[in-house]
C-alpha cells in the first residue's frame, strides 16, 4: 500500500490560497454590520398573496445575525489552526505576510528583507511559501489538483 501526495495546479492553489486568506482578514479585521428590523410602514402597495404564509422578520434578522457571527468566527479559527500546524518558518511568512490586517500594503520583498532574521534571498522565500501555500491547501480541502484543473 502506497501514498502518494496529489501534484497540485501552483498557480490555481497559490490564487484559490490567497482568496482564502483574504476573506480571513475581511472577517478578523471588518466589524460584522448587524441587520436591524424594519419597524416603519410601508408606502407600497401590497397585493394580497397566499394567506397560509407567515413570517417572522425579527425572528429571520435575529437568526441571521447569530448565524453569521458564528460562521465567521468558526472560518478565522478554521485558518488560524492549519496555520498553527505549519512548521516554524513557513508559518512565520504566512503570519507576517497574509495574516495581519495591513498586510495588503506590505510586500513580499519587504518580508523577506525585513522581517526574516537574517534576511533570506527571493528564491528561498518562494520555496518557502510554496510549501506553506501546499500544506495550508490541503489541510483546509482548497487544493487544485492538476487532474481537476484539466477536467
Amino acid at each position: 500500500m502506497s501514498f502518494e501526495l496529489p501534484e497540485l495546479d501552483r498557480k490555481a492553489t497559490q490564487a484559490r490560497v490567497e482568496e482564502y486568506l483574504e476573506k480571513y482578514r475581511l472577517f478578523k479585521y471588518l466589524t460584522f454590520e448587524v441587520r436591524e428590523t424594519s419597524t416603519t410602514a410601508s408606502s407600497t402597495p401590497r397585493y394580497h398573496g397566499p394567506t397560509n404564509q407567515t413570517g417572522d422578520q425579527t425572528g429571520s434578522v435575529a437568526i441571521f445575525n447569530v448565524d453569521e457571527q458564528e460562521r465567521r468566527k468558526q472560518f478565522c479559527e478554521r485558518v488560524e489552526r492549519a496555520v498553527q500546524r505549519l512548521p516554524k518558518m513557513e508559518r512565520f511568512l504566512i503570519e507576517e505576510r497574509y495574516l495581519v490586517d495591513d498586510s495588503e500594503y506590505i510586500t513580499d520583498f519587504n518580508v523577506y528583507c525585513h522581517k526574516f532574521q537574517p534576511p533570506i534571498s527571493s528564491m528561498t522565500y518562494a520555496k518557502i511559501r510554496w510549501k506553506a501555500f501546499y500544506r495550508l491547501a490541503l489541510n483546509l480541502n482548497i487544493a487544485v489538483t492538476k487532474e481537476e484543473k484539466a477536467t
